[in-house]
């Protein structure tokens, strides 16, 4: 029974996930907090808690499901400490083998108590060993985001397209690495269909680790020695260290000036600027233009999961009204004859081919890669002359 088991206190590891979860619920990243609890963890325990936050987030929807089968109640009735408290154990009952089932259930149960909601202690334990005892029990793929989403993908790509798309999205990124020119290849990295970039199971040191979606991006662009490149909403600064191998006449611009201070080590001309707002260089001033623009992120649900609960379908126009400024802006300044190629990690037409539409007749050609189908993050392109 409940009320006789020993409260002790729950594991690092869980106790740092559970944290997350909650700052999450509150609107905050899990990447970023992650990183910052971690710190004091051992290495074993940090890898654990981030395996159970990203976990759960991915699998959101799978484990709501469970929770409702097996409890019998709507999740909107439960509060959010108990809530999450079930997500955690059922993400590592269901889906972590290595996790023994007593450790997850227990450690929940004491989450509880640490969060003084024993009077729901009873209640998850019945849950979690119903759980536990019938792990058969059949978890649509659907779930995996939410029905808006799904619906939507169905419409704009098909539903075997949205159903792998929704699929991937519950997959552990693979880890990717670039590589400048002419260097050697990383320790155990494995070729891929961008140049330059590795599959790796083991990080090599001596690379950075950049997502092959992210990667595939710079090579649109066309770079040669020389060329005046400027790389709007640059940060974190990978591509703009990406084509920075090619040119050395970059400047990197982000209306962040923050996130602007973490590229100092890339060595480039750095410069605050909103780009919904007319830039603050001269008209034709660059050969070469990269808009990464921000955007909702839908092809990088495996990297950050949170995403997929929190966006609306009332967001995309806000977004999209963004781009355009930005996009506007930065063919300002564009040489006569230059090139720019506007990017997001979007799988939305409204943020992609809405946007670059109103400019179509210098659109040269668009390119998408969606999870699921191509390897790594999803993104869209459009190279625009």
């Amino acid at each position: 029974m409940a009320s006789t088991r020993t409260q002790t206190k729950p594991a690092p590891a869980r106790r740092t996930a559970y944290e997350v979860l909650l700052r999450v619920q509150e609107g905050a990243h899990a990447s970023d907090l992650l990183i910052e609890k971690s710190a004091q963890l051992e290495t074993r325990d940090a890898g654990l808690a981030a395996e159970i936050t990203l976990g759960v987030l991915r699998r959101q929807g799978q484990l709501d499901f469970l929770i409702e089968h097996f409890s019998g109640r709507p999740i909107e009735r439960l509060d959010v400490e108990v809530l999450l408290a079930l997500r955690m154990a059922l993400y590592q009952v269901r889906f972590l083998d290595r996790v023994p089932h007593y450790a997850a259930i227990n450690d929940s149960l004491n989450l509880l108590h640490a969060a003084r909601k024993a009077s729901a202690v009873a209640f998850a334990n019945a849950v979690l060993r119903k759980a536990a005892a019938d792990v058969e029990v059949e978890i649509p793929t659907g779930l995996a985001v939410p029905a808006w989403l799904l619906e939507k993908w169905t419409g704009d790509f098909g539903g075997e397209t949205a159903l792998k798309m929704a699929a991937a999205s519950l997959e552990v990124p693979r880890l990717y690495q670039h590589v400048p020119a002419g260097a050697e290849a990383p320790f155990g990295g494995r070729e891929t269909d961008v140049p330059q970039c590795f599959q790796t199971d083991s990080p090599d040191p001596r690379y950075r680790i950049q997502d092959i979606g992210s990667q595939a991006v710079v090579p649109l662009l066309e770079l040669e020695r020389g060329q005046r490149f400027l790389d709007v909403c640059a940060a974190p600064g990978n591509k703009t260290a990406q084509a920075l191998e090619i040119t050395s006449q970059v400047v990197a611009c982000d209306a962040s000036f923050t996130r602007l201070k973490g590229m100092k080590a890339v060595g480039v001309p750095l410069v605050v600027a909103d780009a919904t707002r007319p830039l603050p260089f001269a008209p034709g001033t660059f050969d070469r233009i990269l808009v990464d623009a921000p955007c909702s992120g839908t092809g990088t649900l495996g990297h950050n999961p949170e995403i997929k609960w929190r966006l609306r379908a009332e967001d995309l126009p806000r977004f999209a009204e963004r781009q355009r400024k930005i996009l506007d802006n930065a063919l300002e300044a564009l040489a006569p004859g230059g090139l720019l190629v506007y990017a997001t990690c979007s799988l939305e037409p409204e943020e992609n081919e809405q946007v670059t539409g109103a400019i179509a007749g210098r659109a040269q050609r668009e390119i998408r890669r969606i999870p699921g189908r191509e390897a790594g993050d999803g993104f869209y392109a459009a190279v625009i002359r």
